[in-house]
Parts: structure tokens; C-alpha cells; sequence
């Protein structure tokens, strides 16, 4: 139930993409030409060139002050050592917080606003990540780099600290949003999208069917498993700026393929680097991803068709000028990864 996933060596790839916008399952390829790994603007959209890492940078320092002391150590200590080993986690992009800013500023919120609520995404996130590496779901063993939640805290206290985490996102909300910046409705409409993000209905429904194994359910795998986190980032964003209802679909059609696009790109270079037969075994385990299913040359193609759609959602925005400019930025780093994170990407 990831949106931004742990993050791979950086080997040098380039990935050929179709010149022309493919239909999902095409019988054959189209004419490939190269993406370049960088920010330069995408075909698909007249964008000019925005410092996406300093400004992601820039919020990830902030945000990561704002969890340290959104979830402090107390009683039970040990509880809370575990919800901070995972949301504290060195190397997480923070992915998620970063375009719910994003989404705001947009909109001409004040990122203040913001922050309580990009703290509850990641709240969020990390728990469904804690969820998603136990041995009964995809029974992964690292995570960012380092041992999962589970094989360092146990089993048990991983599911706590999971358990823990959601609703400590949704009272973080409630308690640290300035009400002089957020009306109440807001805050309620946010509160209710990401609890329909992380539902019966959102991720855990992906989950659910990644589990069961049907090879026809690949699609709606990926869009609630991944898909739903972006979706409700950039809902998020919008609503506590208080963006008008046809906005608010075109982010939530922006989220969600942004979403799939930055899982199927990690699916991607995960699989032009596997080599050994434990790497093999792993792919095994992938379950419902495009590469698994359907090959390399194909999750590719659909990754620049992912690309294309959240763009084309983007052009809606062209009134609100070069405030939108983070958000069409946020969609070239999902597929060329043109830069990293310090040691952690």
C-alpha cells in the first residue's frame, strides 16, 4: 500500500519509451526513443524548468522536524520506538507530504496549513508499509534500506505500531491544523478521503486482491495499492485550500497516475537489475505489477502513457501560473528519477 517505495541503487539505465501514446496491451511495440534521466520538459507538456529537489529537499527537512515531534517517545515506550523507527526511517523521500504541500500551494494555501496533514500521510503511509512487510502479507524483510518493522520489533509490536500510527495521523489533524487557516468542513473533508484512501474500498482492497493472486487484477492492484496514495495526497492538498469540485478530480486523477506511474518505474529498474537467483525469487513474489505480468517493453510503454495522463490533468491548472510548476515536476522525477536523495537513492 505504498506510494513512495524504498528507494533502488541507481545503476545506469535508460528507458525507452514510445514516441507515441500506446494502448495498454498493444500487440506490438512502437518505435522506442530514449528518455533522458532529468528534469528536462516531457513532450507531452509545454513546462518549464523547476529546482524539484531544492524544493523537495527544502520540505523534507521541515517535515521530518514536524514528525520527530509529532510522535514522541511515552508510555509505552516501546510502541512508540517502533511507530518512530519506521515513520523516522533515514532515506524516505516523503513523497506523499511533499505533493500534499504541493497541492496546497497550488491553490494559494499557506503550506502551514499543510503540514499537520503531510504529517498524517506519512503517518499513514508508514503504517500501511509496516502492514504490507509482514510475513502474511508480502513477507519483506528490508525496507528504505533497513530491516523491516517486524524483524527488528516483532511481528506483534509491528502490528501495534501500524495500528497506532493511522489514528494518531487523524488526531494530528484535528489538533495542530490552524483553524484560523482551515475551516472546519475542510478538515473534515480531509480527514474522510484519507480514511477512504487506506479502506475496505482503497488500499486494503488492493491488498487484498494482491493476496488472492488473480492475474486479471493487476490494474486495480496497482491503482488501490499505489495508486490511492498519490490520489489522496494531492486531494488532500486541494481540499485544504479549499479548490473548487471539478479541481478536485482532476487531482485525484493526477494522484493516482502519478501513484501507479512511480511503482511501475521502480518495478521497472527493479527488474533490468536483478541477476541473481534470489533476485528471481523475489520477482516471483511480485505479484500483481505490469513487469511481472506482461514483460519490460510493455510496463514501460504504460508508464509513458501514465505520464502523459497526469500531465494532460495538469493543464487544466495553466491559470494558476507557475504554482503549478511543483506538481508537473513531481510527475518527470516519478519517471526519470533525475536526481537523488543524498545516500538514500
Amino acid at each position: 500500500m505504498a506510494f513512495s517505495l524504498a528507494a533502488l541503487p541507481s545503476p545506469s539505465i535508460t528507458l525507452y519509451l514510445p514516441k507515441k501514446g500506446p494502448n495498454l496491451y498493444p500487440p506490438k511495440l512502437n518505435k522506442m526513443s530514449p528518455i533522458q534521466c532529468s528534469l528536462s520538459v516531457s513532450t507531452h507538456s509545454k513546462t518549464p524548468q523547476f529546482d524539484l529537489k531544492t524544493y523537495w529537499t527544502t520540505l523534507i527537512l521541515e517535515i521530518n522536524q514536524k514528525l520527530d515531534q509529532a510522535v514522541p517517545i511515552q508510555y509505552p515506550d516501546k510502541i512508540y520506538e517502533a511507530m518512530r523507527y519506521s515513520v523516522l526511517a533515514k532515506g524516505a523521500k516523503r513523497a506523499p507530504p511533499v505533493m500534499c504541500v504541493a497541492a496546497c500551494e497550488l491553490f494559494g494555501g499557506n503550506r502551514h496549513a499543510a503540514f499537520p496533514t503531510a504529517c498524517a500521510l506519512e503517518m499513514v503511509h508508514s503504517a500501511s508499509l509496516i502492514h504490507d512487510d509482514l510475513p502474511c502479507m508480502d513477507d519483506d524483510p528490508s525496507r528504505r534500506g533497513q530491516p523491516s518493522n517486524h524483524k527488528i520489533y516483532g511481528v506483534d509490536m509491528a502490528i501495534l505500531a501500524g495500528d497506532a500510527l493511522f489514528p494518531l495521523g487523524f488526531r494530528h489533524i484535528v489538533s495542530h491544523t490552524p483553524s484560523d487557516l482551515v475551516p472546519e468542513p475542510r478538515l473534515l473533508s480531509v480527514i474522510a478521503e484519507i480514511a477512504r484512501a487506506v479502506g475496505s474500498t482503497g488500499m486494503a482492497a488492493g491488498q487484498f486482491l494482491d493476496l488472492e493472486g488473480h492475474p486479471n487484477s493487476v490494474e486495480f492492484v496497482q491503482e488501490k495499492k499505489f495508486g490511492e496514495m498519490g490520489e489522496c495526497s494531492a486531494v488532500c492538498g486541494g481540499l485544504l485550500a479549499g479548490a473548487k469540485d471539478d479541481e478536485i478530480q482532476r487531482l485525484r486523477r493526477y494522484g493516482r497516475a502519478v501513484g501507479v506511474l512511480y511503482q511501475v518505474v521502480d518495478d521497472i529498474l527493479e527488474a533490468k537489475t536483478m541477476k541473481s537467483k534470489v533476485d528471481e525469487d523475489k520477482k516471483k513474489k511480485k505479484g500483481k505489477s505490469y513487469v511481472a505480468l506482461y514483460g519490460v517493453e510493455k510496463a514501460i510503454e504504460l508508464a509513458e502513457e501514465l505520464r502523459a495522463k497526469a500531465k494532460k490533468e495538469l493543464d487544466g491548472f495553466e491559470k494558476y501560473g507557475e504554482s503549478v510548476l511543483p506538481l508537473y515536476s513531481f510527475v518527470d522525477y516519478a519517471a526519470d528519477r533525475g536526481f537523488s536523495f543524498g545516500e538514500s537513492s
